[in-house]
């Protein structure tokens, strides 16, 4: 008598933070056998987005040549607020959504278990499995972008609170009574060192002619004024541009002390856009600027990394995620 082969399993990683949406299949070793992505639209109203949502995983089992019906799980990374109990988002200011059952949506959909994180948890989840802090036991992650993501992994498991993601680095106070954070406090991390940040101070300096080739190639529009613009304005000789971008290095290093003193990570992850664009100009500033500030004993128990996965980061982080909660769940 013959006896059926178990069938298959395959993972979905899906990834809804930044401007799109990635979706990735992966089987039980965690090797890419499929992806699809499209661009993330801005207030398109919940009930589609959670639409797009399906049709991208989709798209995504087609180009692996999977059934849904061979789905093990499913992991989104999700931003803004969550109840990670429920499995729902619950206010994504990016994408107007409020209370948006993702987790009951696409296991109704798939017929398989679905668990939603923060996106730059499952990122860093990423990195720790897989990427620039395997092997570590407490992996830190500080991603600047348009705000400043963070997250940390200890023993295997993502650090998160009763029934919602933690680690809001971007909102650690390195200058009292400095700029005003879009949180409403002041002198937040994110107000001084994230991308948006730097942006509109070398948008200044180009207007008052201090950084002619960042004016000529970006003018002074924020929008125009991205990580590579930045980079570019750097290499042509823009010393103010460099002078922002590395004292926004220093206060991220500042504020990685504290992590460092608090948590004794064996490793720090720099990662997102700004940090792919100037990797060693981050690394050298945040790990000289903390080595000056952690308490001596922890002077050299700490690397200071750049994100190796880039995209894959958090797609390949939540497909693991998910994989590792099923397995605590048996």
């Amino acid at each position: 008598m013959m006896v059926e082969k178990e069938k298959a399993k395959y993972w979905v990683g899906f990834d809804l933070g930044g401007t799109k949406m990635l979706a990735k299949i992966y089987d039980q070793d965690f090797k890419a056998v499929g992806s699809e992505r499209t661009k993330t639209r801005g207030h398109e109203g919940a009930k589609a987005g959670l639409e797009r949502i399906e049709r991208t995983i989709r798209k995504a089992l087609e180009s692996a040549k999977i059934d849904s019906s061979q789905l093990a799980g499913i992991g989104v990374g999700c931003p803004g607020p969550l109840d990670l109990k429920r499995g729902v988002i619950l206010d994504a200011p990016n994408l107007g959504w409020e209370n948006v059952p993702v987790r009951k949506t696409l296991t109704t959909a798939f017929g398989c278990p679905a668990h939603i994180a923060n996106d730059v948890d499952v990122g860093v989840y990423g990195e720790h499995r897989f990427g620039a802090a395997k092997g570590a036991r407490t992996s830190i992650g500080i991603f600047p972008g348009t705000g400043i993501g963070g997250g940390c992994v200890y023993e295997g498991k993502i650090i998160r609170g009763r029934t919602s993601s933690c680690m809001e680095i971007g909102h650690i106070q390195v200058m009292p009574e400095g700029p005003r954070c879009g949180c409403g406090r002041r002198g937040c991390l994110e107000a001084v060192a994230s991308r948006l940040a730097i942006s509109a101070r070398s948008a200044m300096a180009a207007y008052r002619g201090k950084a002619p080739h960042l004016l000529k190639q970006s003018g002074t529009d924020l929008a125009n004024i991205r990580s590579g613009a930045l980079a570019a304005s750097i290499k042509a000789g823009d010393e103010v541009v460099e002078i922002i971008v590395r004292e926004a290095a220093r206060h991220i290093g500042r504020a990685a002390a504290s992590l460092v003193n608090l948590m004794a990570p064996d490793v720090l992850v720099l990662g997102g856009g700004l940090v792919e664009a100037m990797p060693e100009l981050f690394v050298s500033e945040v790990k000289l600027t903390a080595e000056r500030r952690v308490l001596s004993s922890f002077v050299d128990s700490f690397k200071v990394v750049a994100a190796k996965l880039g995209d894959d980061a958090g797609v390949l982080g939540a497909a693991a995620w998910a994989h590792q909660q099923e397995q605590e769940e048996e």
